[in-house]
């Protein structure tokens, strides 16, 4: 595991890939999971945008439950 962190409900871990330029990233809040992947050079240069996108993600899926 390379991080590992809380971005206030949901849980986030990265991890390696079997590429050695892509990292798994991997969200859980309890009710959704999430996984996808992004490669080193994103993770390091915007992983506030990359967190951003991940919380807004999560917050359209209640929204979405919603209507």
């Amino acid at each position: 595991m390379i991080d590992s962190y809380k971005l206030g409900t949901i849980s986030v871990e990265i991890t390696e890939t079997d590429h050695p330029e892509k990292l798994q990233v991997t969200c859980n809040d309890g009710n959704y999971r999430s996984e996808f992947t992004i490669n080193k050079y994103e993770y390091k240069n915007y992983k506030r945008h990359m967190n951003q996108r991940i919380k807004n993600a999560y917050d359209s899926q209640y929204t979405d439950e919603e209507e």
